[in-house]
């Protein structure tokens, strides 16, 4: 049996955070899935680690700080915040994203789910929308009258 769900989270955030690519890699099963928004979807330990590793190259300070973890059985369920400057290419469902210089803050939830230790599943949840304005490819919202957004 491999390490419980709490460990091998923690392992894999660290690998994230270190941007450590190849210990990423090994904490996945080989038939891992994911989902992200944008309609993202992908099966196998190269195209989750191709995926995640997408986001260390478009944000190469990227970091993950994880504000609220809640287990049960073989589930995590993350809170988190995801920061990181954007000088690299970033792929996405509607194509690739020149570096803009911007810096991003935003805001996800994450479902994992594991098997003996090794993560089989990530459903990623996090505001596009946000993102984008941040980086400055579309108009932020206005403020609101008698208040600021």
């Amino acid at each position: 049996m491999g390490m419980n769900v709490r460990d091998a989270f923690e392992r894999e955030t660290a690998t994230f955070n270190a941007h450590d690519l190849e210990g990423f890699e090994a904490m996945l099963a080989d038939d891992v899935v994911f989902e992200a928004p944008g309609g993202v979807r992908g099966k196998g330990k190269a195209a989750c680690k191709a995926f995640y590793g997408g986001w260390l190259v478009a944000f190469p300070d990227a970091h993950v700080g994880v504000h609220g973890l809640h287990i049960t059985g073989d589930v995590a369920v993350e809170e988190g915040t995801f920061t990181g400057t954007h000088n690299g290419v970033l792929h996405g469902p509607a194509g690739d994203v020149p570096p803009t210089g911007r810096s991003v803050k935003v805001e996800y939830i994450q479902v994992l789910r594991f098997r003996d230790g090794k993560h089989i599943s990530f459903n990623l949840v996090f505001d596009r929308l946000a993102m984008l304005e941040q980086l400055g490819l579309t108009p932020a919202p206005l403020p609101k009258a008698g208040g600021s957004v």
